[in-house]
């Protein structure tokens, strides 16, 4: 398996960015950066500035009632094929990392597994069919249905049928970043029948390529949901 990038440790994260400014004030500008995304015990909100200063592709996350975080990409590495369609376009998994060890894996916004969570776990996604979010939503010859199969913790929750259906709800734009982006927000209504239970997932895509851009997603059936906001995309 390929690995395209890999994040430094946290002293050597902080080392490039200083190495990166050019006076005191800017160095400390870039210390404080660091040290609000990765040990703050409320949300985090950089400006974009502060984003763009970091070497790293990076995200905002939530869940639900905890604060909004700051992670950057650890790693990202081929994605698994466990589906038969042909027509599955090449994916990459982007490990997102936090601080206190939490990772989240995303393909193309979707997330497929967590780790070290406190709410709970994701420990495994699968289809026979490719994601449409990756196929391309946006396009009209995208299935707008899909059917996997989630395991997650803790408990003994292995092999639940999980059933999508997509809608596009609107067209609009949106503030990531300090910049306005246009976006297309479909939901994803979803059905986990053995457990009589009923959710919506939300995701925000790029109207041209069809790339999530944020995106809302529960966990798991009896999970909390996530918010995830993309602001500085991995480029390969």
């Amino acid at each position: 398996m390929r690995i395209y990038k890999t994040i430094f440790p946290l002293i050597a994260f902080s080392a490039v960015c200083i190495g990166l400014s050019g006076c005191s004030q800017r160095i400390s500008a870039l210390n404080d950066t660091v040290e609000l995304a990765f040990f703050g015990n409320k949300d985090v909100e950089l400006t974009p500035e502060q984003v763009s200063a970091v070497p790293y592709a990076s995200i905002y996350a939530k869940i639900e009632d905890t604060p909004q975080a700051f992670m950057v990409l650890g790693f990202a590495e081929d994605k698994v094929n466990l589906s038969s369609a042909a027509s599955e376009p090449n994916a990459l998994e982007l490990k997102w990392l936090s601080a206190d060890k939490g990772m989240l894996i995303t393909v193309n916004g979707r997330l497929v597994r967590t780790y070290n969570l406190l709410t709970g776990n994701l420990a495994a996604l699968e289809s026979s069919k490719p994601d449409p979010l990756l196929l391309g939503l946006h396009l009209d010859s995208t299935p707008k249905t899909w059917t996997r199969t989630i395991d997650w913790q803790p408990g003994y929750h292995y092999g639940y049928e999980v059933r999508s259906e997509f809608n596009l709800i609107a067209e609009g734009n949106i503030q990531v970043n300090g910049t306005s982006t246009q976006t297309l927000h479909y939901i994803e209504n979803v059905s986990v029948e053995s457990l009589n239970i009923k959710y919506q997932n939300e995701f925000w895509l790029d109207p041209h390529d069809g790339k999530v851009i944020k995106s809302r997603q529960k966990i798991a059936p009896n999970l909390p949901f996530i918010d995830i906001t993309l602001l500085r995309p991995f480029a390969a």
